[in-house]
């Protein structure tokens, strides 16, 4: 197809229902991703790449190509961009500032929470609504509610635009700074490594044994609720800056660690990750915190 496809309605929503008009810049596999879900939910759907090619199987599908960005941002009053990062957001959105006056610009591609506060204040200088996002899943998971997507910025945009967005995933509002988004996904992945880590490690271990992976991970996940209630436990007393050892002291995981430590090197398994857990526990007891709860190491972290 050599033709480009515009909206008759360059609205808030279609002519043909109360499904809003959504503009998708970026057409890699999470951009493609996106538009497809918003295609799938009836959102009229105008798209944008810089490698026109990568339209072609959402403009089968019923969406609209723009050929500039020019066209793609007034097709619609909600604009959805997911690029490579945010200097090409700033590089695809600055020349069309004066278009996006007065709509509403959701930033899905992944940066740091400057960036997105940078992003934010360049929004509002040209009087454009602005949320950044941050997609907790890959682009399989696109569509499923499931999974979320924080959004943070302005929280009466996300409430506007919350049935339009929701068809991408589970909107998280965390509230007006826009930078939290980028934080919060950061922090969410360091924790998702570590787990991943400590599985694997764990995996290795039983393994060792002959225990398949995929019996070992049906207990871990199960175990893994109740790690999600220490979790839950430990925060409050970050939050307060008190660590009582009331269900298991630091001292006594010191010893439990060391039996993990064993059990792994009697199999060959590298035990790099528990021995940091296990030289931070002991620094915390050095220092006089051997009664605490395991929450305490995370003054360590701070240094």
């Amino acid at each position: 197809m050599t033709t480009t496809n515009t909206h008759s309605n360059h609205g808030n929503h279609s002519n043909a229902g109360d499904k809003q008009n959504v503009t998708v810049i970026g057409l890699g596999r999470m951009g493609t991703a996106l538009a497809a879900a918003f295609l799938d939910a009836g959102h009229p759907t105008t798209v944008f790449n810089r490698s026109p090619g990568k339209a072609e199987p959402l403009v089968a599908r019923g969406a609209r190509r723009a050929a500039t960005v020019a066209e793609a941002v007034a097709a619609s009053e909600l604009v959805v961009v997911c690029v490579l990062d945010y200097p090409a957001v700033r590089a695809l959105l600055d020349p069309v500032a004066a278009a996006l006056r007065g709509k509403t610009l959701v930033n899905l591609t992944s940066g740091s929470p400057e960036q997105a506060r940078a992003e934010a204040e360049w929004a509002a200088g040209h009087g454009i609504g602005y949320l950044d996002g941050g997609v907790m899943t890959t682009p399989p998971g696109i569509g499923d509610s499931a999974n979320m997507i924080l959004y943070a910025g302005a929280p009466e945009l996300l409430a506007t635009h919350r049935p339009a967005l929701a068809v991408l995933g589970d909107p998280v509002d965390l509230g007006p700074d826009a930078g939290l988004a980028s934080l919060y996904d950061a922090g969410l992945l360091g924790l998702m490594w570590s787990v991943f880590g400590g599985w694997l490690h764990a995996t290795a271990l039983t393994g060792a044994d002959g225990v398949r992976a995929e019996d070992f991970t049906a207990i871990a996940v199960r175990w893994l609720r109740t790690v999600a209630w220490f979790l839950t436990s430990y925060a409050g007393q970050i939050d307060a800056g008190e660590y009582p050892g009331d269900d298991a002291t630091l001292d006594i995981q010191a010893v439990a660690i060391g039996h993990l430590l064993h059990a792994a090197e009697a199999r060959g398994v590298d035990n790099r990750l528990p021995e940091l857990h296990l030289a931070m526990m002991k620094d915390a007891v050095a220092a006089g915190h051997g009664a605490d709860s395991y929450a305490r190491i995370i003054e360590a972290f701070r240094k």
